[in-house]
């Protein structure tokens, strides 16, 4: 009985010094990350489209404070730029909900939003980020986006994306409709030399739509456009 009483307070003596229970046991430690998910240059365009879409952000393990900013040029001058800081709360595995401020600078004038949307992973692997935007004229936006990615090698990789924008309101005086407003597609391929930091090189396609594209034409603009890009994914 007593050699198996001592095995017994052995075996609770290794379990409780685990690497397993001391990790359960530590504080919520203050984490934060920086990613850079597009940082591209439009290659068949004149007008040398560039791109870039980054994300930070700091906070715990369920909690967190992002900073989303998005920029769009050609041909040296920058057409579309908007900046968004939310606060973002884990509900679900997998799965955050997003509240805070979309800021659009450009085009002009700069227009203020309040943002709701959730933020994760679907089924078969695909990554969405949609919201509904708010301003105080009464539009109202909703976005989704979202990428699924297939391994070719272990650092080999092909990402699929897809993006819509969908607006209650017409907005002339920056030539955008009410309803679907716009559509873009993209297919990338990266190599992840190391995992923090991987060039590619894709093909992305956009299309204005409905009332927007009629604005587009009426202002002597195409409706939609593609072009082969070459960038880079990093993250830090």
């Amino acid at each position: 009985m007593n050699k198996i009483m001592n095995k017994l307070i052995a075996g609770l003596i290794l379990s409780i010094n685990s690497p397993f229970i001391l990790a359960s046991s530590a504080d919520d430690p203050l984490i934060s990350k920086v990613m850079i998910n597009k940082f591209e240059l439009g290659l068949s365009n004149s007008s040398k489209p560039s791109v870039l879409e980054a994300e930070a952000w700091i906070g715990k393990d369920l909690s967190k404070f992002w900073v989303k900013v998005d920029l769009e040029s050609a041909d040296g001058k920058v057409e579309e730029s908007e900046i968004q800081l939310l606060y973002s709360k884990a509900l679900y595995p997998f799965w955050d909900l997003q509240l805070g401020l979309r800021q659009d600078i450009s085009p002009s004038p700069e227009q203020s939003y309040f943002a709701i949307g959730m933020k994760g992973l679907a089924p078969y692997m695909v990554e969405i980020d949609s919201a509904l935007y708010f301003s105080d004229t009464g539009q109202i936006g909703i976005r989704l986006n979202a990428e699924s990615e297939r391994l070719i090698t272990q650092k080999l990789i092909v990402s699929r994306e897809l993006g819509i924008n969908i607006y209650t309101q017409d907005e002339p005086f920056i030539e955008r409709g009410s309803g679907l407003s716009d559509l873009e597609v993209g297919v990338r391929m990266r190599y992840e030399y190391k995992r923090e930091i991987a060039p590619y090189i894709g093909f992305n396609w956009t299309k204005k739509i409905g009332k927007t594209a009629d604005y587009s034409k009426k202002s002597g603009n195409t409706t939609s456009d593609s072009n082969v890009v070459l960038g880079v994914k990093a993250w830090f």
